[in-house]
């Protein structure tokens, strides 16, 4: 990003089954496009197991990293983890994630504008729908727990993907979409978003 103007960030958000059978889908884009972002890119998609395995697998890093963090998760809450080896937790939490996101269609969007990634993690919440902050899209609309989805078997449910860092984010847009999928446009109000001079309002 050194070389192009923040503006120019974008970032991948996935609205998942639980998030469409909620009919959110309207109020989570509302969500994004009241604070200025771009939809640059949008499909429904059905996805197969091998699509949602690559997706978790773009960084080679995941699975130990996924795994070293669950375990700590664990620890944290005083509770003992179900292996000490980040490898096998892993494993069973892709089996169930390929359980969840092939359950039913999702939505995939390409979001731009100035700070996309950390904007739309802020606004998406944290991970743990209940513990993520009110105002946030997951702290308003479900309540699901880790807890909760790993005495279940499941994924636990919350609602969005979105990418974790401008590198994943963009592993991750081509991973979903061509490049002809992703359009490039200019929007009325990026005038008074962008404009240094805010030039023009009285033309």
């Amino acid at each position: 990003m050194a070389d192009k103007h923040f503006k120019e960030e974008r970032t991948l958000v996935v609205i998942k089954p639980d998030g469409i059978q909620r009919t959110l889908i309207g109020e989570i884009i509302k969500r994004y496009e009241r604070v200025g972002l771009k939809l640059a890119a949008i499909k429904m998609m059905v996805l197969s197991a091998e699509h949602v395995e690559k997706h978790y697998t773009l960084d080679p890093e995941w699975r130990r990293v996924t795994g070293e963090k669950t375990i700590k998760g664990y620890l944290d809450k005083g509770l003992e983890p179900p292996s000490d080896d980040p490898l096998k937790i892993t494993a069973i939490i892709l089996e169930n994630l390929k359980k969840y996101m092939t359950s039913g269609p999702v939505i995939a969007m390409v979001w731009q504008g100035a700070h996309a990634v950390s904007l739309v993690r802020k606004i998406t919440g944290g991970t743990e729908p209940m513990i993520s902050d009110m105002g946030t899209i997951r702290g308003d609309f479900v309540f699901d727990s880790y807890q909760m989805s790993d005495k279940d078997g499941r994924a636990v449910r919350n609602l969005v993907h979105a990418s974790g860092s401008v590198q994943e984010a963009d592993m991750e847009i081509k991973h979903w979409f061509d490049d002809k999928e992703v359009v490039g446009y200019r929007l009325v109000q990026e005038q008074i978003i962008y404009d240094v001079n805010l030039d023009g309002i009285f033309e």
